[in-house]
């Protein structure tokens, strides 16, 4: 019997407070080759299961809320029933499978059962079939989530053998056996906190540290939370989801990174606020300064803690720069606004403040949550997420998996979301919409593509006005030849970048 963190617990509780909605992550495995039978499938998922031992696990709600959620081993696990199988219709293409991946998360997954569902597609486009990947948020996190296809699937075309197993259910605790532990654990956690706090108080200088870091980054939090513009992007939800997506590729987005500066994730964000400015003016609406404040999840994971399943994320609050019409001032815009934002250790606090909460009673930490769930939130618009993948190909019995896109649930008054994802070269963008008031997805993904096709335009043009090296015309001393100050296009001595100077990528969406 395992222990809920608070992070974890949160994503139940909202469900709860929310009805209709679900918290559920997800991607999309596409593959080329024929479709394994679902036989074939299920024996391969079955010799990888000991290695995911919450798949055959339950939740259990600990009375009175004396102690977060727990899980139990499933007493009458039954594989069969979490593999569903389904077709497309023709012609099988991106519309197709966006619209059954909105029907698949539009439903919440059974609390009295493990959860976790897979999804076997067939019909595709090009002979490829998928796999949909579908589990609660209180389970995973978006990196330890992408551990689970290096379990799942082979890093080679030869599938991998099965691991032994002899995995039994143990006993199921009654409810007055758990309510026994938790009243146990209650009446020691001042002593376990008073522990944890004298490990830290042996650095005063390293304590100090984090004390000046927790309070700088909660200043910073508590600024972000003030009401941003109105617009149609937040409001009330309806229980169905819309879905849709976008490709690049990441030797583009290294160029554009390479060229003007800035991180990955910089350039990969840009986009995203193209795509928003793109999606607010086809609404009719003003792309103005903090209408487009995004909760942006980072992880906290020590290296080699990706395949704990659980959460270890905090987060920050960037008002995306949609205001900023100009591709180069945009992602300078954006450089700068994530810069400032690590400079202000907002992820930090926020790490601070959810181990916090697991060493106080679970109790007024439940109630605080629900609290806040039933308020009305007019601080953030939108989620987006950006998680790692694989950087080499992964296989099913012996198919290549050749994309996998992403999925971000969406709650409280947050009516599209988006998540993305980069996977053997591949960059994939997930846009989930609230069915009833984003029925325009595919607007913000092809702003987000059209924004990705206008940055590698301009830096291919950067490349080609570049001095050749050994040449008199050098940089001035000190200046980064990535800055975007040292850009034609951004000192205007060529004419705008527009999508069509530059060849669409061949990764980009098939409609």
């Amino acid at each position: 019997m395992d222990r809920m963190g608070p992070l974890d617990a949160a994503f139940l509780q909202i469900e709860d407070e929310q009805p209709g909605t679900s918290l559920a992550i997800s991607s999309i495995a596409v593959f080329e080759g024929p479709v394994p039978s679902a036989g074939e499938f299920e024996t391969a998922l079955a010799g990888r299961l000991a290695l995911i031992p919450r798949y055959r696990q339950e939740v259990r709600q600990v009375p009175f809320d004396l102690g977060p959620p727990v899980w139990v081993d499933a007493p009458d696990f039954d594989l069969a029933y979490h593999l569903r199988r389904t077709a497309l219709p023709a012609p099988g293409g991106d519309r197709e499978l966006a619209a059954l991946m909105g029907r698949v998360m539009s439903q919440r997954l059974d609390r009295n059962r493990p959860l976790w569902e897979y999804w076997l597609v067939e019909g595709l486009a090009e002979d490829r079939w998928a796999l949909i990947s579908k589990v609660h948020h209180c389970m995973a996190d978006g990196v330890s989530g992408t551990d689970l296809y290096r379990v799942v699937l082979d890093p080679g075309p030869e599938p991998g053998p099965a691991v032994p197993d002899d995995w039994h259910p143990r006993p199921e605790p009654s409810t007055a056996e758990l309510t026994a532990l938790a009243a146990r654990d209650l009446a020691t956690l001042p002593w376990r906190t008073t522990r944890a706090l004298a490990g830290t108080a042996r650095s005063p200088r390293a304590l100090g540290r984090l004390l000046l870091t927790t309070a700088r980054g909660t200043a910073a939090l508590a600024t972000a939370l003030l009401p941003t513009r109105a617009s149609s992007l937040t409001g009330p939800l309806s229980a169905q989801r819309r879905y849709a997506f976008a490709r690049g590729r990441v030797e583009d987005v290294s160029a554009i990174r390479d060229t003007f500066g800035g991180t990955f994730n910089d350039v990969v964000m840009t986009a995203v606020t193209a795509g928003f400015r793109q999606l607010l003016i086809s609404r009719g609406e003003r792309p103005a300064p903090h209408v487009i404040r995004s909760l942006v999840p980072v992880s906290v994971r020590a290296p080699g803690e990706e395949s704990i399943r659980d959460n270890r994320v905090s987060s920050m609050l960037a008002d995306l720069p949609v205001d900023v019409a100009d591709p180069l001032e945009r992602l300078a815009a954006v450089r700068e606004l994530f810069g400032r934002l690590k400079a202000e250790h907002e992820a930090e606090a926020g790490a601070v403040l959810v181990r916090l909460a697991g060493a106080e009673p679970f109790a007024p930490v439940a109630s605080g949550m629900r609290l806040t769930w039933r308020l009305p939130q007019r601080s953030i618009t939108t989620v987006t997420t950006n998680v790692p993948g694989p950087r080499a190909p992964l296989y099913a019995l012996g198919r290549r998996c050749v994309e996998i896109v992403p999925y971000v649930p969406i709650a409280s008054r947050l009516r599209v979301g988006v998540s993305m994802f980069t996977y053997a070269g591949r960059l994939t963008f997930g846009i989930t919409g609230d069915y009833d008031t984003a029925a325009d997805v595919w607007t913000l993904a092809r702003g987000i593509e059209d924004s990705l096709d206008e940055l590698a335009a301009a830096a291919d043009l950067a490349a080609d006005a570049a001095p050749e090296p050994g040449t008199a015309a050098r940089l001035a001393p000190g200046a980064d030849r990535r800055s975007s100050d040292a850009s034609p296009a951004a000192q205007g001595a060529s004419p705008p970048v527009s999508a069509q100077t530059r060849p669409s990528s061949p990764t980009r969406a098939r409609s």
